[in-house]
């Protein structure tokens, strides 16, 4: 009795031209695991050091003492600050390597500029030559003194594209060094970042062509025919420094020992959502819209 006039009720719905109100898909989700994902953090963590991956490989990254969580793009994010111990790092492991293809994609938010050359996002770049992998950053005002607090260690200037550094205040930069002998390259976005603003961005490589994207889009395109080389350098997110300079990897209290430069030249300030590394080129971003 009671099923049949609960259809005849939805019946009668039906004749009205009523129809049950379904919730929106939301405009922004997070990116799917999938074969090619080599990691995707999600930065969902309520705090502490582990950082959580969501990829076939459980890269588990660690956190230093001076980032934190909060409100992100899609759910939490890590807040980054302008100090040597805001990061998150994974030390090396083999399936970092990712020479013949790589996509880096991430949201971001930067608050403010850097005072040097660039604040990476996320690189395996060391000090060490036989370490140089790739770099992923956004460019910044490449002051001098006395209106920077120091001068540049210099360490990325050779990796700074052509052009006034004016034009390329907050643009993204993607650099490597290629699998054959040679110094890095290194590519520039068309676009630039807007302070305090959520924006999806990707830079892809498939040994032929780099290409930037802006919130799914595509931004500027570069022909180029090598490989990345791979290296030892492990995984920094946030930041730029020695890895020599840190803590053990086997510890959760990791941070940038005593004795050494603590001056945060390369601090990205702001927050970094959804981190994902892949081993293809992807050309497609259909959860960012």
């Amino acid at each position: 009795m009671l099923l049949a006039l609960a259809f005849a009720l939805l019946a009668g719905c039906a004749g009205s031209g009523a129809t049950a109100k379904r919730s929106p898909r939301p405009a922004t989700y997070a990116p799917p695991v999938d074969s090619a994902t080599i990691m995707l953090w999600h930065f969902d963590e309520t705090g502490g050091s582990p950082v959580g991956d969501s990829g076939p490989q459980g890269l588990l990254g660690l956190a230093g003492p001076d980032t934190r969580t909060d409100f992100g793009r899609i759910q939490r994010a890590r807040l980054f600050q302008r100090t040597i111990d805001s990061f998150v790092a994974l030390g090396y492991t083999d399936p970092l390597e990712s020479p013949v293809a790589i996509t880096i994609e991430a949201w971001v938010r930067v608050d403010e500029f850097g005072q040097y050359e660039d604040t990476p996002i996320a690189c395996r770049w060391t000090p060490i030559e036989s370490e140089h992998s790739w770099l992923f950053a956004v460019l910044g005002q490449n002051l001098l003194p006395p209106i920077a607090n120091l001068p540049s260690p210099g360490d990325h200037e050779s990796l700074l594209p052509a052009g006034i550094t004016a034009s390329r205040l907050g643009k993204l930069l993607f650099a490597f060094q290629p699998r054959d002998a040679g110094s890095p390259v290194s590519f520039m976005s068309s676009r630039a970042l807007e302070i305090g603003r959520w924006t999806h961005v990707a830079v892809t490589f498939d040994s032929r062509v780099v290409r930037f994207y802006f919130d799914g889009v595509l931004d500027a395109q570069y022909a180029y025919h090598g490989e990345i080389r791979p290296s030892a350098a492990p995984l920094l997110v946030g930041n730029y420094f020695d890895p020599r300079w840190l803590t053990s990897f086997g510890t959760t209290d990791i941070h940038v020992q005593s004795g050494v430069d603590r001056n945060p030249y390369y601090a990205f300030v702001g927050a970094i959502d959804e981190l994902r590394l892949s081993s293809v080129a992807r050309s497609s971003f259909p959860y960012v819209r």
